[in-house]
């Protein structure tokens, strides 16, 4: 597959660790220092919802879930195997074994650096975390593996639909387990309000542009304008929660290194059951690799919002879910080198039983 820039990694998302850490550093400034601009700013919410933060991360969802051709489902039965393997990790695996390994190092490993009422928000965010699968950068991952576009676009699309009816049962159960009472109406609020309509939003744009000015035209002129949009509103974000997180982030400087312990561990584990998962059930690579790479990233955003809806924007379960944000670009790029250094574990060729072809390939 030949290589485009717009269609491999920007500038922006190859840095986004730096990026992150840079709004860390700002926003617990602006806390620390300006402490009257998050005061202010946390005046403005709505049934608990902040009104900024809501506003800035539909910038961010709602490109994304215009990426997702929808219309690529009627194709799933043509060849299911690769979807049974990332619909298996992500909401029958992944969920659990973030809980487990959160738990195993807050609670145990790190019991004596973090207080039990911390290890339980801590805790709370990692799950969030965990049942929440990628649905916008893992295209940027299939392509760099050279993934099978059309393949990966039913994934994220039949991941999103599953979004919708997985997420909250699953994050209520794990954090009831994990002795956290959430208000069932505020998780779905969440749902509603940065799943259902962005995607609703999307869905009506693609449709609307589409019809009017054609695929093409979508995918190479439209949807990169809001490229730029997308990384804006997530640093506008970060800078805004960091904010809040300040006094956390200065009382507990550590916790950031403890918090990406087991996120990063959780990301291997992930992606090498999902991805060996395909080798198993010969698979070939270009469906192995994006199946792997959906269940070992997140959807950072919709965890980030979710939990300051839940908890608050200085909730220490928030600063988890940035923490998430601040490793998954660098862990990923890393687990790019690994696929495309094992190809030859697969088997070569694609033919048309391993193959879903949609109409005119969508190279996001």
């Amino acid at each position: 597959m030949k290589q485009t820039k717009s269609a491999g990694i920007s500038f922006f998302e190859r840095n986004l660790t730096l990026w992150v850490a840079l709004c860390m550093v700002t926003g617990v400034l602006i806390g620390k220092f300006l402490p009257a601009i998050p005061a202010a700013l946390a005046q403005l919410e709505y049934a608990k919802v902040s009104i900024p933060i809501a506003v800035l991360i539909w910038l961010m969802i709602y490109p994304m879930m215009m990426k997702v051709d929808f219309a690529s489902i009627k194709d799933v039965g043509k060849n299911p195997t690769g979807l049974y393997v990332t619909w298996t990790v992500n909401w029958l695996i992944k969920p659990f074994t973030m809980f487990g390994i959160a738990a195993f190092f807050f609670y145990v490993v790190f019991k004596a650096l973090i207080p039990p009422e911390l290890a339980r928000d801590y805790l709370a965010g990692a799950v969030l975390l965990g049942a929440a699968p990628c649905t916008a950068m893992v295209f940027v991952w299939s392509h760099l593996t050279r993934g099978n576009p059309a393949y990966t676009v039913v994934q994220v699309a039949t991941n999103d639909l599953i979004i919708l009816i997985a997420f909250t049962p699953i994050v209520a159960v794990l954090l009831g387990v994990g002795g956290i009472t959430i208000p069932w109406n505020t998780l779905l609020l969440s749902v509603f309000l940065f799943v259902v309509i962005p995607l609703a939003g999307g869905i009506t744009t693609r449709n609307l542009v589409i019809n009017k000015k054609g695929a093409d035209y979508f995918t190479r002129s439209f949807i990169p304008k809001f490229n730029n949009l997308t990384i804006i509103g997530l640093l506008l974000t970060l800078v805004l929660i960091f904010s809040f997180q300040g006094d956390v982030i200065l009382k507990n400087p550590l916790h950031i290194v403890l918090i990406a312990v087991p996120l990063i561990l959780q990301t291997f584990l992930i992606f090498f059951i999902a991805y060996l998962g395909c080798k198993k059930l010969k698979l070939t690579h270009d469906i192995a690799a994006p199946a792997g790479m959906i269940g070992a990233s997140n959807f950072f955003e919709l965890a980030v919002a979710v939990a300051i809806t839940l908890f608050g924007a200085s909730s220490p379960a928030v600063l988890v879910t940035i923490v998430g944000v601040l490793v998954e670009v660098p862990v990923m790029l890393f687990l790019v080198k690994i696929a495309n250094r094992t190809t030859s574990w697969f088997p070569e060729g694609l033919d048309n039983t391993e193959s879903i072809k949609t109409k005119g390939e969508h190279h996001v």
